[in-house]
């Protein structure tokens, strides 16, 4: 059947031919021999030169004979035995297995990205959204600040419960509370927000603590904007507790108030002055602009376990800004009276500015006319 110009692969069915001893098939056919043909074991010489065939040759039966078959012509073969000197095969079925197996792989690490990538934009969305519609109770004053709720404060002071009081300010309440995450004892300034000036308070004192710190400031740890259970507004401080109290306290209030007696020495009095020095001198002349304090007073001064005083409440403090080429103005905006009476520079009644020599004025009231105060015959002597 050589060289007859038959077109296709070699047939299966020759497979069945079992007295079969010669097959000429030369050129003629394309694709693979069949396997099977290492069964015919009557086969004494095949000729399947000069085909278009492909694949690996078998290596069995009349197969193994090289010179009893004949391949020449076919570049396409692969395999065999070595005496037929045809290249070793490759396996493409294999090949094309692992590039399918691949592929899946491929496009299931692509699915799973767009999946995550997916999941990860509803999740921001659905964020954003929340934290539009949800007022922040994220500190204001920065990052590395404690981060604490209305419910956080609700439970720290026992529902601000009158136990926990402290005292009151110009804009609010103080009490005291512990932070449940490590048990620390704090002091929580309550703002009333009834008053007009509170919220220009809440931010100045938060503007003027945000980068200072001095061992006689009270040293803030947080502040909370929020609303509380009722849906109204809430603002608060939260300070390092003070044990000891205001100056105020130890200087004015009666022993019958305290249950026990209170009083400074000569030398206490003198390190309190001090303290109270150092903390103007630091906000004058050490911080990245003047700050003028504008309230300083007994109520002001807090003390801590060792009788070390701290300046607090800057609710209406000022910082003094160096005028630009086109302003005149030298200070931030005010919140209307400054300081408290007795206390306060005379300038102020008259619409000065703040200045520091106003602080001066005022810690000249304190030391002269409260720290450095003593009692005779129930009469204040100076």
């Amino acid at each position: 059947m050589g060289g007859n110009f038959f077109e296709g692969t070699i047939p299966q069915s020759l497979t069945l031919l079992k007295g079969l001893q010669d097959l000429d098939l030369s050129h003629n056919l394309s694709g693979q021999i069949p396997k099977d043909l290492e069964k015919l074991v009557t086969l004494q010489s095949l000729n399947l030169s000069f085909n278009n065939l492909e694949g690996k040759v078998p290596t069995k039966g009349n197969f193994g004979n090289a010179s009893a078959i004949f391949l020449n012509g076919n570049d396409k073969l692969c395999g065999g035995i070595a005496e037929l000197h045809l290249p070793a095969c490759t396996n493409h079925e294999s090949t094309k297995r692992e590039k399918s197996n691949a592929l899946r792989i491929v496009l299931a690490i692509i699915g799973v990205i767009f999946g995550f990538l997916l999941i990860t934009s509803f999740l921001s969305l659905y964020w954003i959204r929340r934290s539009k519609s949800k007022p922040s109770s994220a500190p204001l004053i920065g990052e590395q600040f404690l981060k604490l709720s209305y419910k956080d404060l609700f439970q720290a002071t026992g529902g601000f419960s009158s136990a926990n009081f402290i005292g009151s300010g110009s804009f609010g309440s103080v009490y005291k509370g512990i932070i449940s995450q490590d048990e620390t004892i704090v002091a929580i300034k309550v703002l009333n927000l009834q008053y007009p000036r509170v919220d220009k308070s809440f931010k100045a004192e938060c503007k003027s603590l945000r980068n200072i710190r001095h061992r006689n400031l009270v040293k803030i740890l947080t502040s909370c904007s929020s609303i509380d259970s009722k849906g109204k507004d809430f603002k608060a401080l939260v300070y390092e507790f003070m044990p000891n109290g205001s100056l105020d306290d130890w200087l004015h209030l009666s022993v019958k108030a305290h249950n026990h007696s209170r009083s400074l020495s000569l030398l206490q009095r003198l390190n309190i002055a001090i303290d109270v020095a150092s903390a103007l001198d630091y906000l004058h002349y050490n911080t990245y602009a003047p700050i003028v304090h504008c309230d300083l007073k007994p109520s002001n001064v807090l003390l801590d376990r060792d009788m070390t005083a701290h300046v607090s409440d800057f609710g209406l403090a000022r910082l003094l800004l160096e005028p630009d080429e086109n302003s005149s103005q030298t200070q931030t905006s005010t919140i209307g009276m400054k300081g408290s009476i007795g206390y306060v520079a005379p300038e102020y009644g008259m619409g000065g500015r703040a200045t520091i020599q106003g602080d001066v004025f005022s810690y000249g009231i304190l030391f002269i006319g409260d720290v450095h105060r003593k009692k005779a015959n129930k009469s204040d002597v100076y």
